[in-house]
């Protein structure tokens, strides 16, 4: 099982519809210029995932995972992983979605 692809849409720095595609099954590294969202993408996979403690993801309370909280026009932020298992015996299923 690995991740395949992050969609992010109003989570943090991502405004509009984001689609993070083409992870590696065994290694994948996250490069780019400070401040372009790089751990945000860290951030929306542990909100997925269930954190339950916001300070993991350095916001004091929900409304700080909006896009600029709220105030520019976004009121709300989706985040989904989908994640491969074409390459296990356990499941019959190809991908897992979660949001």
């Amino acid at each position: 099982m690995y991740i395949k692809e992050i969609c992010l849409e109003g989570f943090k720095s991502y405004a509009s519809r984001t689609v993070v595609p083409g992870f590696d099954p065994y290694f994948n590294a996250i490069t780019g210029l400070n401040g372009s969202g790089k751990s945000n993408i860290l951030d929306s996979i542990c909100f997925v995932l269930g954190i339950t403690n916001l300070q993991q993801v350095r916001a004091s309370n929900l409304q700080e995972l909006v896009y600029k909280q709220g105030q520019a026009g976004i009121t709300k932020a989706t985040v989904s992983i989908v994640f491969d298992y074409s390459h296990s015996s356990v499941y019959d299923v190809k991908e897992i979605k979660l949001k």
